[in-house]
């Protein structure tokens, strides 16, 4: 038993020290933008790249600010240049730029480089994309490939397999085909958002420490059976899943937009109200009903990659369906371990002060420190 409560603490403490080691956009994970046209005399790209990624990689903010002014910007657009376009190459293609532009999209504002060739694409053109690969190897690009008269193809390209892999699946399809989205990129790449948005899997954390205990009006008793957690389990996950899978499919289609000003504090909110919950019942419903509410705020956190594709209906559908099963894998890996750990130490005298206690208080402290960020715009967890 106290190899086991060591493990937990090991595994509590990596959680804790990663969360406190995301930044304030701790749920986005890292993608650029490519919208490729292929036509019979020639191929243009259009680039869109974060500047907080490209920050990352070749420092723009040149007075250490925390804020990227305009000015910054324009001195740095030639190592902008310089530091992306050798990452990306089309067997074949000689790229030159063209232009360059900045966009505000959901998530912040994109530096958009414009490049040309008077290469003739193959059917199936072979990709090499290495961005970011030195200082993010989460990071993604997505390729939209788009022929005349037919359906745009979709591209995941992964910086730590350049070539030969992702970009091979960019075949384009026949008219009157559905397109494919990639060998199930597009699945792998929900499964990398809820594994790398620290956000909801702290929120999941939250929900789960109590998850082998039931609350009496003496305190937190441990249950007798694993039936005894894993229903109660079933449920929160579920609502939760529904809940984000609605607001996911309405932002995606952008049916329903809501701005990251709003979003992203809210979703610190849920994390704190979850966690305060575990120690100060404040909730007058089941935690069911709160945890479907909740859902609804995050699935608004998960849409910003598909709603940026502007995809025809077959294709927004499919990629829609691959990326929310991918979300569910990921979260169905987060829960099942946890719960089977936390159930093993739920006898553990100290498990109701230090696991349920502490692990909320640590997680009220850093759902407050991200609602300070998302609110004031200030940089308080180190990068």
């Amino acid at each position: 038993m106290r190899r086991a409560a060591a493990a937990v603490l090991r595994t509590i403490c990596c959680l804790a020290l990663l969360a406190l080691g995301s930044a304030a956009q701790a749920h986005k994970a890292s993608d650029s933008y490519l919208q490729i046209d292929a036509g019979d005399k020639g191929t243009t790209l259009r680039w869109d790249i974060a500047l907080r990624d490209l920050d990352a990689a070749i420092d723009i903010d040149a007075n250490e600010d925390g804020q990227l002014t305009w000015g910054e910007v324009k001195a740095a657009w030639p190592r902008i240049e310089g530091y992306a376009t050798p990452r990306l190459a089309i067997a074949g293609c000689v790229l030159r730029p063209t232009g360059r532009a900045l966009e505000r999209r959901n998530d912040g504002v994109y530096a958009v480089i414009f490049l040309a060739s008077d290469c003739v694409l193959a059917p199936t053109p072979a990709i090499t994309y290495t961005l970011l690969r030195e200082v993010d190897p989460t990071h993604r690009g997505i390729a939209k490939l788009q022929r005349a008269g037919r359906p745009p193809t979709l591209t995941m390209l992964d910086p730590t397999h350049p070539a030969g892999s992702s970009a091979a699946t960019a075949s384009a399809a026949e008219p009157g085909a559905s397109a494919p989205s990639g060998a199930l990129g597009f699945l792998r790449e929900g499964v990398r958002h809820i594994l790398t948005g620290y956000d909801h899997v702290l929120f999941l954390l939250c929900l789960l420490l109590p998850s082998v205990m039931r609350r009496t009006p003496e305190g937190w008793r441990p249950v007798d059976k694993l039936s005894q957690a894993v229903w109660p389990v079933i449920g929160i996950v579920s609502a939760f899943t529904i809940a984000h899978s609605i607001t996911l499919g309405l932002a995606a289609l952008k049916i329903v937009s809501l701005p990251p000003a709003f979003i992203e504090p809210a979703i610190a909110v849920t994390i704190i109200l979850a966690a305060l919950d575990n120690v100060w019942p404040i909730f007058p419903v089941r935690r069911v009903v709160v945890t479907f509410f909740f859902g609804l705020i995050h699935g608004f956190g998960f849409a910003g990659v598909l709603a940026e594709l502007n995809l025809p209906t077959s294709e927004f559908a499919r990629a829609l369906l691959e990326f929310n099963v991918g979300l569910e894998l990921g979260q169905l890996m987060i829960v099942v371990g946890v719960t089977a750990l936390l159930f093993v130490l739920r006898q553990w005298p100290r498990y109701r002060p230090l696991v349920i206690r502490g692990g909320s208080y640590a997680a009220i402290v850093v759902g407050v420190l991200w609602l300070i960020e998302r609110t004031a715009n200030v940089s308080i967890l180190p990068m």
